[in-house]
């Protein structure tokens, strides 16, 4: 795992040595193209909750603790609501993704960033597709990607399990062993590398998100984003 580079000229060697053969950047949404610091993700936490207390007939902390649970144990908490209640996907998707926007600012840096790096670009989120189009709308970053997958279209199948990448992969017409992928949750690294592509961690500062960051499967860390992006990009491009 690499997150610091002695000098620029070995960074750009190392980059360049890493990701010269990528033809698709293929992009988590939440947490990873927006900063943990807008809380959007605690907004959705908070819809979860409320949906499992209201579907289940629980108490708000216990409603809490099933949705951390499943989420560790099920790779989503949709996942495990499903296996062990199952519900429904498309209630519960539209209700905890029906949130307030507005504390996340447009990011033209990270829009130049991408659309910066050579070839194709997608998003693959364990969210909806309607969720990807309204955040990278909101960021005014959607013109940057050539397709949004979200858990439709790896058939209600969550990251980390590999069918989920695999789906995806056919669907986008992705060859993993050309591709590259960026992720905020570390174990949901653990396929991408097992199947051949590049893989970037976003760390957050989330303990749960970063669990098993150390265990070989994190190519690069990339702390900020967009500057880590533009250096990528000028990494391929340089002679």
């Amino acid at each position: 795992m690499q997150d610091h580079i002695a000098d620029s000229k070995s960074e750009a060697q190392a980059l360049r040595a890493a990701f010269a053969d990528v033809e698709t950047w293929i992009f988590d949404l939440d947490n990873t193209l927006y900063s943990a610091e807008c809380r959007l993700f605690d907004q959705i936490d908070r819809r979860m909750t409320d949906f499992i207390a209201e579907e289940l007939n629980l108490e708000a902390g216990a409603a809490n603790a099933l949705r951390a649970e499943y989420w560790r144990s099920h790779g989503t908490t949709l996942n495990g609501l499903m296996r062990e209640h199952g519900m429904a996907a498309e209630a519960f998707l539209d209700f905890v993704h029906d949130i307030d926007l507005s504390a996340m600012p447009a990011a033209p840096d990270l829009a130049d960033a991408i659309a910066s790096l050579p070839g194709r670009k997608i998003v693959h989120t364990n969210g909806s597709r309607r969720h990807a189009e309204r955040v990278t709308t909101q960021l005014e970053i959607a013109e940057c990607f050539d397709g949004l997958f979200g858990i439709e279209d790896s058939d209600l199948i969550p990251k980390p399990q590999r069918e989920a990448y695999e789906r995806v992969a056919l669907r986008g017409g992705v060859e993993p062993s050309r591709a590259a992928m960026l992720e905020d949750t570390a174990r949901n690294l653990i396929e991408p590398h097992n199947m051949g592509m590049r893989t970037i961690w976003t760390p957050t500062g989330c303990a749960m998100a970063g669990e098993g960051a150390d265990d070989g499967h994190v190519h690069f860390v990339a702390a900020d984003l967009a500057p880590f992006l533009t250096r990528l990009a000028g990494a391929l491009g340089s002679d």
